[in-house]
């Protein structure tokens, strides 16, 4: 087979993968592959030429990054007549790329879809994975499952990660800037929902106001307790693999207007970093789970022990700490070991089987 074959089979292989992918999402009007695309390599290039470019450039790069997957099907002529522009000028606007031709960008547009739509199904490939490799071992080692073992020591290579990598410097200087909002907004979808509970629960006796940003209601509910988001405002946006498209668009929305952004996310290469003006970074591989979370919890209790501690104010802390010991001391449980349950306040004893 030719050079040229070969190319023509790969790039069929390509669209074929994507066009796969792309129906199964349909369902769920996943718009987090434009994402994606846009974030890529490729994607930046078009982005610059967006930015910075003139005429006919401008109207291409446009068109690519609002289409890629229907660029991904169209010969040169089809593009050319959707951008009102020329097969000589297309063929211009892909070397300035760095390609020779339009052929080769048009490949690298669908490459570069490929590994955009992938970590969509890679949590599924590695559960398969993780089954076969079960299947293979059953019977031995004693009936032990080497994926819990694989599960536990990735769990802890995160923690041990995210502890290293933690910048006391950035922790304190965050800390000051959780302090200094006059409102601190946090934010996660799907299980980073949950830390940003406790985050905002944790944060609360200590800064003016805390507001878990999505506490129930849906994305729409969100954006409006976000939307009167400020200069004097802090967020912090919390998402992990899979991430959250709504996530990222209310970060965006948040820098727009100036609130100093924290992301905590799993790597330098997350969304979200895009938009944060500080990253705290909390690894999250794992064998099974699309994410671990536990690295994330050790950030967030370095971060709010960071705030408890914070030399701004150590008065106004131990003070607040006070108040919040007041204020949940009765509905604490406070019977001591040898007791009956109730027993001092002269409670009745539930006598269970009558």
């Amino acid at each position: 087979m030719s050079y040229q074959s070969q190319e023509a089979a790969r790039y069929t292989a390509l669209v074929n993968a994507i066009n796969t992918t792309n129906a199964a999402l349909q369902p769920f009007a996943n718009p987090n592959v434009d994402t994606a695309f846009a974030q890529s390599a490729l994607g930046l290039k078009l982005r610059a030429v967006l930015a910075d470019g003139r005429g006919s450039n401008v109207t291409i790069a446009d068109f690519l990054l609002r289409n890629p997957v229907r660029a991904t099907a169209w010969g040169i002529e089809e593009l050319a007549t959707n951008t009102q522009t020329s097969t000589a000028t297309l063929s211009r606007f892909a070397r300035t790329l760095g390609f020779t031709g339009y052929a080769a960008l048009r490949n690298g547009i669908a490459e570069t879809l490929q590994n955009a739509l992938q970590p969509v199904f890679h949590p599924v490939d590695k559960l398969r994975d993780a089954l076969l490799r079960s299947s293979d071992n059953s019977g031995k080692n004693g009936g032990n499952n080497p994926i819990i073992a694989e599960s536990l020591e990735a769990s802890l290579n995160n923690l041990q990660a995210a502890a290293a990598g933690l910048n006391p410097s950035l922790l304190t200087s965050t800390a000051h800037k959780i302090l200094a909002a006059e409102t601190v907004y946090t934010l996660g979808f799907g299980i980073s929902s949950h830390l940003a509970a406790i985050l905002a629960l944790d944060l609360q006796p200590f800064c003016r106001q805390a507001i878990n940003v999505v506490e129930f209601g849906g994305t729409e509910v969100a954006a409006g307790r976000l939307m009167n988001i400020g200069p004097k405002d802090l967020l912090i946006s919390i998402s992990f693999p899979r991430y959250a498209s709504d996530a990222v668009m209310l970060t965006r929305y948040a820098r727009d207007r100036f609130a100093h952004v924290i992301a905590l996310t799993d790597s330098m290469a997350s969304p979200l970093t895009a938009w944060a003006h500080d990253v705290l970074v909390a690894p999250a591989s794992h064998p099974v789970l699309s994410s671990s979370y536990g690295a994330a919890l050790l950030v967030t209790e370095a971060l709010v022990t960071s705030v408890m501690v914070s030399n701004n104010n150590l008065g106004n802390q131990v003070m607040q700490a006070e108040k919040l010991t007041d204020a949940i001391s009765a509905y604490l449980y406070s019977d001591k070991p040898g007791h009956e349950p109730g027993e001092k306040s002269g409670a009745k004893r539930i006598v269970r089987g009558l």
